[in-house]
């Protein structure tokens, strides 16, 4: 996955909001693997994923459905910032043991 971006953390969070707050976890493993994929693909290939992008958050979310930007950070939102924080943060910490 190519290095992390505040525009990352946004608009994947926007495409969390369009989910149940029970399935944000899961879908958010999804899109590292994703990401994962795409970077790999990209770096084999010298050229994007078809489907996920040029291996960065942003480019795989915004292949998807995403929520409008909140006006303001209430619990939705909140909430779903931090299911992509927290699974980078634990993406991260599993990269470096």
């Amino acid at each position: 996955m190519r290095p992390v971006q505040l525009a990352d953390i946004e608009m994947t969070a926007r495409v969390l909001m369009q989910v149940p707050v029970e399935r944000r976890v899961r879908l958010m493993q999804t899109l590292i693997g994703e990401t994962e994929c795409a970077e790999a693909y990209r770096l084999l290939h010298g050229a994007p994923h078809p489907q996920f992008g040029v291996g960065s958050l942003l480019s795989r979310a915004v292949r998807m459905q995403a929520a409008p930007r909140p006006a303001a950070l209430e619990f939705d939102a909140l909430d779903a910032y931090c299911a992509v924080v927290n699974a980078l943060l634990a993406h991260q910490t599993h990269q470096t043991l």
